[in-house]
């Protein structure tokens, strides 16, 4: 020391030295605890990852944008608002460099307002762009001053239009504190955001951004890998990423900068059907920079989880989870209301959970089928489902399955198309395509039920697919041999022999019915169902004998499986009434057969679909007695009851006008049998083609009416 004022210090010390009385007031803060006097590097760019290569399918969004911006008037607040991915960010980026790259003189002002932090730093490193002093900033920074008052203060003085862009708004609760977000006539504000509900932005313009359509899809995908395929190709891809902006951009970056053995568009499709789809697709991103969430598909939505978690919505996220074993497609908000929900969330907190998702932009409301949905991309679905933590998977599965069989009819019966029904079908199969092995049988026999339900409504086709898609997901937990999986199986063939493919439902009959009996026995109910249908292929391949005999085992295994007066037992039996030849239905069951519509009506009731089907065939009967008379004062009476409950098009209504055809023409009344076979054949070539085999015999009926070599 030489006794001078001189001193000295290291790292973060400080030496304070004076020749006079002094008062000094020392502040030290640490890491992120005390106030932020950093910034964004830059405001006047944006700060975006991965700008797009072009802007596709924004048109009009675009162009009502410019619209404002190019306007001498300013004031106006627009919002962006859409899930994770769907490119908001990449249509403010599209504008920001329109207006600031060309002769309009507009100031660009970018802001990342994803947390209190970076907004506060974000808007008054706005403020010294617009010409906000030192001093000034430094009381605002030191809470001195109301920040947000300043930072408005310059916008409302800037020489320059401007265009300020809030990206990533994704917590609007912020921008209340300090009323961070104000309009000014000197320019422009957007706004990019999850959050849809419109009470977070009052007098703003809302604006959706959505997923892209199919055609723009593909561009994106050809636009960053032009080599990697075709059109087409790129179609499909898009199409199996739900042309959702980020995934598409992800693959199409992923297949750009492969080298050594580059994946062509087909490739890189079929890959996305193995369980590790979510990682494939953030694969794409680029691995040289730091892994920036909102960039990665398996990371965008845990977020917006996050945010549930903190803010006490722990049940938003556990609905997610519980949507994301089901498909992305519209999901019956019946579905959800029910109390079995209750073991993954509170019944009374569903409401709650459901808003949170829709003001996330993870869920939207839809309409389909006359019915009120809900839906989530499936991008997202995938996502959650697997960031599930394996602990939650058994609740979530069961209560899917749950939730799924009280949707379903218990016991399904013949009616009128139902639509929605239909709406059921892509969730079942997704339940089966995400569930483990102990719930694997109670999510089939749903799917099976589901399957019976659409055969009774007339929807063949769908109960065919259901049936046959749900056995092979099934099939892979539960072996081929399981009850659950032949039972879907022998649907499968019941729903074929209704589509007029006899040939393929009888092997698939044969093949399960042949199985059920050596490991359930003959007179097993699945057993005697997959013979019912089988009998049925073969009286229309015109082996009459051998479906008779097939039915009376199928009349006596359900008799001694189910009873005498099982609904299935007297389905049973009213088979016989159309299937046996006159000189023995007459003598069949000791002469009684041809009273069990009399007995199905005191067992099941006169409106039961088992009593109407038994006066159905019991008039057929009559009518091979050559009973003419009775047979049609009774077909009369089944095809009016039809008609009411189901409605015209439903084939046991056309089947029955089809007999009635026959009753009147016996009678001596053979035009109007014309008429009424004419009005069979039209709806028939409609409902079921003009090759299907019932189509074909309808036809050759009402051609011999015409001709005049009809006989009864």
């Amino acid at each position: 020391m030489t006794g001078g004022t001189d001193g000295h210090a290291e790292d973060h010390g400080r030496v304070y030295q004076s020749q006079g009385d002094q008062h000094i007031s020392e502040h030290h803060h640490y890491g992120g605890g005390g106030p932020e006097h950093g910034g964004p590097d830059s405001v006047r760019r944006p700060a975006v990852g991965r700008p797009p290569v072009a802007l596709r399918d924004r048109s009009e969004v675009m162009e009502r944008l410019r619209a404002s911006v190019d306007s001498e008037h300013g004031g106006q607040v627009y919002v962006l608002y859409g899930m994770g991915g769907s490119g908001k960010t990449a249509v403010a980026c599209a504008l920001f460099q329109e207006v600031t790259g060309g002769e309009q003189g507009r100031v660009g002002l970018w802001v990342n307002a994803s947390d209190r932090a970076s907004l506060r730093a974000g808007m008054l490193a706005v403020a010294a762009d617009r010409g906000a002093g030192d001093g000034e900033l430094l009381a605002a920074r030191n809470g001195l001053r109301p920040a947000a008052d300043l930072v408005w203060t310059y916008l409302d003085r800037s020489a320059d239009p401007w265009l300020l862009v809030l990206d990533n708004t994704d917590e609007p609760e912020i921008l209340r504190d300090g009323d961070w977000l104000r309009t000014s006539p000197r320019g422009t504000v957007l706004v990019t955001t999850r959050r849809a509900a419109a009470r977070w932005w009052p007098g703003a313009e809302l604006q959706h951004i959505g997923v892209l359509p199919r055609e723009d899809a593909a561009l994106v995908l050809r636009d960053l890998a032009p080599h990697s395929g075709t059109p087409d190709q790129a179609a499909r891809v898009a199409d199996r990423l739900g042309r959702l902006p980020l995934a598409l951009t992800l693959a199409g970056g992923f297949l750009s900068r492969q080298v050594i053995d580059p994946w062509t568009m087909d490739t890189y499709g079929d890959r996305l059907d193995s369980d590790e789809r979510v990682r494939l697709i953030d694969r794409g991103a680029d691995a040289l920079s730091a892994a920036d969430p909102r960039h990665l598909v398996g990371l965008t939505w845990q977020l917006t989880l996050d945010a549930f978690e903190a803010r006490g919505l722990p049940e938003a996220a556990a609905l997610l989870r519980l949507l994301a074993r089901f498909a992305a497609e519209p999901l019956p908000l019946t579905l959800l209301n029910h109390a079995g929900i209750g073991a993954v969330l509170p019944r009374a907190r569903t409401e709650t959970a459901l808003r949170a998702l829709l003001d996330q932009s993870l869920s939207e409301l839809v309409d389909a089928a006359g019915a009120r949905c809900v839906q989530s991309h499936g991008i997202l679905l995938d996502s959650v489902s697997a960031a599930t933590p394996a602990d939650l998977v058994p609740a979530l599965d069961t209560t899917a399955v749950r939730l799924l069989d009280a949707a379903v009819p218990g016991v399904p019966d013949a009616g009128p198309h139902d639509p929605r029904l239909r709406l059921l079908v892509p969730h079942a199969l997704a339940l089966l395509g995400h569930i483990s092995e102990p719930s694997a049988a109670g999510a089939l026999a749903v799917a099976t039920r589901l399957s019976v339900a659409l055969h009774r409504t007339g929807d063949y086709l769908s109960a065919w697919e259901t049936a046959r898609n749900a056995a092979d997901l099934a099939q892979r937990l539960l072996g081929a041999d399981h009850r659950t999986v032949l039972a879907a199986r022998s649907r499968a063939g019941r729903a074929l022999f209704r589509l007029g493919r006899y040939a393929e439902a009888e092997a698939a009959l044969r093949a399960v019915r042949d199985v059920q009996e050596r490991l359930f026995g003959a007179e097993d109910p699945d057993t005697t169902d997959s013979g019912y249908g089988l009998q049925l292929v073969l009286a229309n391949l015109g082996r009459r004998e051998e479906s008779v005999a097939l039915l009376r085992d199928t009349v006596a295994g359900r008799r001694a499986a189910l009873g005498p007066t099982h609904p299935l037992t007297l389905r049973a039996r009213a088979g016989l009434l159309e299937m046996l030849p006159a000189a023995d239905v007459v003598t069949e069951e000791g002469g009684t057969l041809l009273t069990l519509p009399s007995e199905c009506e005191r067992v099941l009731g006169p409106d039961h679909t088992v009593t109407l089907g038994a006066r159905h065939n019991h008039a057929w009967a009559l009518y091979l007695l050559g009973r003419f008379a009775e047979a049609d004062r009774e077909i009369r009476q089944v095809v009016g009851t039809y008609e009411r409950r189901f409605g015209p098009e439903y084939p046991l209504v056309l089947a029955a006008r089809q007999l009635l055809s026959r009753t009147r023409a016996a009678l001596g009344h053979v035009e109007e049998g014309i008429v009424l076979m004419t009005d069979v054949v039209e709806r028939r070539e409609r409902g079921l083609g003009p090759a299907h085999p019932f189509t074909v015999a309808s036809r050759n009926l009402l051609d011999a009416y015409r001709s005049g070599r009809w006989r009864p």
